[in-house]
C-alpha cells in the first residue's frame, strides 16, 4: 500500500523559511489579468516553484481582496509582489537589470517550451497577458523570446494561469539541473 501523506508530513517551510531562501532567477509578470481567481491561482503556482517575484500591472488586481485569497491559500504573505502601472516601464528596468523577456504567447515566430534553451546562469521574467486579448503588441515586440505551449486539442489556449504553471515547471526544471 502506497499511504497519502498528511500536510504536516510535507516539511514545508515556514513563510519566514520561505522568504529567507534563494529564489529561481524567474519574475512572473501579470499583464491586465481580469479574473482575481486567476491571480490567486498565479501567486499559489509562483509559491510552489519558487519565483523570486510578481509584478502585477495594468488593470491586474492586488492582494489582499478576498476573491485572490480563495486561490492563492495565503501565498501572497510568501511570494514577494509589486505592482507597477507600466508594463513597458517594467520591461526596460528588467532588461536593464540583466533579465530575458519572455512573452507566453502565440505569434507567427515562437519557440515551442519543450525547444526552449534555458541558460542555468539566466534570469527570467515571464509575462503572462490578458485572458481574451493575450500579450499585448506592443510587449511581444519589446520581448527577447516569445514562448508557446505546444496543445494538440481543439481548443485555442490554454487558461492562463494553468498556462503559467507548466511554462513555470519547465524552466524550474531546466534551472535546477
Amino acid at each position: 500500500m502506497n499511504r497519502k501523506l498528511k500536510l504536516w508530513e510535507l516539511d514545508r517551510p515556514t513563510i519566514e523559511e520561505y522568504k529567507s531562501k534563494d529564489k529561481f532567477p524567474l519574475v512572473l509578470i501579470l499583464d491586465n489579468i481580469r479574473s482575481l481567481s486567476n491571480v490567486g491561482t498565479f501567486f499559489r503556482t509562483a509559491d510552489a516553484f519558487n519565483v523570486a517575484k510578481i509584478y502585477i500591472c495594468g488593470i491586474t488586481a492586488q492582494p489582499p481582496h478576498r476573491e485572490i485569497q480563495k486561490t492563492a491559500l495565503g501565498a501572497t504573505e510568501s511570494v514577494d509582489w509589486e505592482y507597477v502601472e507600466s508594463v513597458q516601464d517594467l520591461i526596460q528596468k528588467l532588461k536593464n537589470d540583466g533579465f530575458e523577456i519572455c512573452s507566453v504567447e502565440q505569434t507567427e515566430e515562437t519557440t515551442m517550451l519543450h525547444k526552449l534553451d534555458i541558460d542555468p546562469k539566466g534570469k527570467y521574467a515571464l509575462i503572462m497577458g490578458n485572458e481574451v486579448d493575450g500579450v499585448q503588441q506592443e510587449v511581444v515586440d519589446k520581448s527577447d523570446i516569445i514562448v508557446e505551449v505546444p496543445q494538440f486539442g481543439t481548443k485555442h489556449s490554454l487558461n492562463v494561469s494553468v498556462c503559467a504553471g507548466v511554462v513555470l515547471w519547465e524552466f524550474v526544471r531546466k534551472l535546477a539541473e
